[in-house]
């Protein structure tokens, strides 16, 4: 396994932990404690200076600040067959729209799967990055974001410009 490094960045929808493995973004988790549950059986540095982190850290505040749509930060999303599909078709919904866990098994041709689009989305491991976020009920309404903080969910649909329901 290669050298796993991080550093935190505070954002607007709170603290964010920058993961990188190798010349690879490794994953991007929501508050210390996702952070520290998410890599416990991992050996971390902390190193603010790699280039990588530097990197995200700047697309990341370009698309807080509105600058910046799309992400180009080298990633490999580790996860199932079926999770890597999702996370594909989550990739391709622009920004300041939205799609339905319905719309997202009907793409991947996996209809009946709607609550495994949702764990899919739960897994993912690089938020914003793969845009999770962008996932709402079929009936515009904001539902489950990093488990149950569907504030986050909406703080970054708001920043897209993106419509749903609260």
């Amino acid at each position: 396994m290669e050298r796993r490094t991080y550093n935190k960045k505070t954002t607007p929808v709170g603290d964010v932990y920058i993961v990188v493995e190798g010349q690879r973004l490794s994953a991007i988790y929501m508050g210390e404690e996702d952070f520290l549950e998410g890599e416990k059986e991992f050996m971390l540095t902390f190193d603010p200076s790699n280039s990588l982190i530097k990197r995200c850290m700047l697309q990341l505040d370009e698309y807080f600040n509105g600058d910046r749509k799309e992400f180009d930060i080298p990633i490999e999303p580790k996860g199932t067959n079926f999770q890597k599909a999702v996370w594909k078709e989550l990739s391709l919904i622009p920004f300041g729209e939205t799609r339905s866990y319905q719309d997202i098994a009907v793409k991947i041709g996996k209809e009946k799967a709607v609550r495994a689009i949702g764990q899919a989305n739960k897994a993912n491991r690089l938020p914003i990055i793969i845009p999770c976020h962008r996932v709402i009920g079929k009936n515009k309404s904001l539902t489950g974001y990093a488990g149950t903080r569907t504030e986050i969910k909406e703080k970054l649909l708001t920043l897209e410009g993106a419509e749903y329901k609260k």
